[in-house]
């Protein structure tokens, strides 16, 4: 083969795991799996919120995916390096490619090796990552060469019981959720597919149809779906994660088809499902849910743009996606004494969905504040300013702060819900009753919303962020009191309007179906719950 100049693919640039150890050398026949993926052929414009005009998947992946020259060049590239193509998509703008790790260290000019951090043994690369400069131009990123876990799930078990009441005291049902926050009673999804993205764990068809018989409602129809070979695997923690997902958006929008997309949580996994999801001609879906993150400062850049990508085609094919912001306060869960947000809820191409704790009585809210019980070890719900994405349109006049480099940011969280897992969700996971918080329950909350307003409109919202921070606030439950630090003092306060706690606040489901058909949003004795 003659020799090729070189480019790196900008922001492919990687390094170990905090603390990480190199314990052994990757077999040069071992085989790997990597997505290469592509730029769009040409840039959409902004997506239109509120269904109007949303394109379709089919003249959206042909005008906006891949060109036929960039997939071409790529495939022969491939080929010339001795590996397999085993799928190329347009409309995702990816090829798979796999081969022998010797074959793929040459063709993408890097060194794996397997590394160990806190337990955790992955496969590791270091540095940047090159592509011939005549293909430099076509591709985004390659993912999965390094496939060391990307994100954590974003629910906590409730760990206290309150005397007061019995072992369910002060916790709730989805559905009793749905009516404290004022949902709408007369529509229950029908015509609505909601994609729920899981990057482990699994879900027993038998715990499923037992929960749902015991709410009284009709089991809804649940589709697993493979992505790089991810399975519905249930036996482990992260049973929690989808059983919490699935039984939250099926019992309040039992009339919703469920779709769940299974991928490795690898960068390539979480990518691909998304890409998957968004571009699935199959099912369909018109809202997709998200619980699983985090620190967006722990990303290669190339694995933020190629998703970001993935979530900004969602927006232009009129998807709402809802995403967790983390449970581990104004720290992310991060050691060194900063400030950070959970990717990828500070894309701003998502809902991204804060956490409260919720008080009720006889029907209806007696309390709602800010998620925070960081003093006990139980959680806090995430929020803050993006270091990486700018300030979106929508948040212009939200009054959000600077971002711990002084500069303007994507604020996080937009909505938010209850979060606490000691006034959380009352479940049924691996056969056991359990209550189960976290930001992950908001996600599937405000997905399961969607999908309701999606049927009162008899159209998908779709992109629903520059619209929602129009309306006025009587649509929201304003959250005032409460603060979200994981670190010393206070970074975040909740207060009137939009913060870095809980967003715009939690759903006001009548007020904010009738600001989206155009009857106004008319105040609530709800509408302003603080303490």
């Amino acid at each position: 083969m003659p020799s090729e100049t070189r480019a790196t693919i900008p922001g492919s640039r990687r390094a170990p795991l905090p603390g990480a150890k190199q314990v052994a050398d990757i077999k040069g026949d071992e085989i790997v799996h990597a997505t290469v993926v592509l730029h769009r052929r040409h840039q959409p414009a902004q997506p239109k919120p509120r269904g109007l005009q949303h394109e379709t998947r089919a003249h959206y992946g042909a005008v906006h995916g891949a060109s036929a020259n960039a997939l071409a060049a790529v495939e022969r590239f491939a080929h010339q390096h001795g590996l397999t193509v085993s799928e190329r998509h347009a409309e995702r703008r990816t090829i798979m490619v796999s081969g022998t790790a010797d074959a793929m260290q040459k063709a993408f000019g890097t060194k794996l090796a397997y590394y160990e951090a806190k337990g955790v043994r992955y496969r590791g690369r270091t540095g940047d990552l090159t592509v011939p400069a005549s293909l430099a131009p076509s591709v985004m990123a390659v993912l999965g060469l390094d496939n060391r876990p990307v994100a954590k799930p974003h629910f906590r078990r409730r760990t206290r019981t309150r005397a007061a009441g019995g072992q369910n005291a002060g916790t709730f049902t989805p559905p009793q959720i749905a009516q404290l926050y004022n949902f709408p009673a007369a529509v229950n999804g029908t015509g609505q597919t909601v994609g729920i993205i899981e990057l482990g764990g699994g879900y027993s068809t038998t715990d499923l149809t037992n929960y749902f018989q015991q709410l009284g409602i009709t089991e809804p129809t649940i589709t697993a779906v493979s992505v790089d070979g991810g399975q519905n695997q249930p036996g482990g923690d992260a049973d929690g994660e989808v059983m919490l997902d699935i039984e939250v958006v099926g019992s309040i929008a039992p009339g919703a088809n469920i779709v769940v997309y299974f991928a490795p949580n690898t960068d390539q996994g979480f990518h691909d499902a998304i890409a998957t999801a968004a571009n699935d001609t199959t099912n369909h879906p018109t809202i997709i849910s998200i619980s699983w993150g985090g620190p967006e400062d722990q990303w290669t850049e190339q694995s933020r743009t190629a998703m970001d990508a993935a979530l900004a085609d969602a927006a232009q094919l009129g998807i709402t996606v809802t995403v967790a912001a983390g449970d581990n306060g104004s720290s992310d869960g991060e050691t060194d004494g900063q400030l950070h947000v959970d990717f990828p809820a500070s894309d701003p191409n998502v809902l991204a969905c804060g956490g409260t704790s919720l008080a009720a009585s006889g029907g209806s809210i007696t309390s709602e504040v800010v998620w925070n019980e960081m003093a006990s070890n139980e959680g806090a719900t995430g929020g803050g300013v993006s270091t990486v994405f700018a300030l979106p349109s929508y948040q212009a006049n939200a009054g959000v702060p600077m971002n711990p480099q002084n500069a303007t940011g994507r604020g996080v969280p937009d909505v938010s819900g209850d979060a606490d897992p000691n006034t959380g969700y009352q479940l049924i996971v691996d056969g056991q009753s359990t209550i189960i918080g976290g930001t992950s329950a908001v996600a599937p909350l405000w997905a399961a919303l969607i999908a309701l307003v999606n049927q009162q409109l008899g159209k998908a919202i779709g992109f629903a962020n520059p619209l929602l921070y129009q309306l006025a606030e009587s649509t929201y439950l304003d959250i005032t009191q409460g603060g979200n630090n994981a670190t010393a003092g206070q970074p975040y306060q909740a207060g009137p309007g939009w913060d870095a706690c809980t967003g715009l606040g939690s759903p006001n489901g009548t007020a904010l179906i009738s600001a989206l058909t155009g009857g106004g949003a008319p105040a609530t004795s709800a509408a302003k719950t603080g303490g």
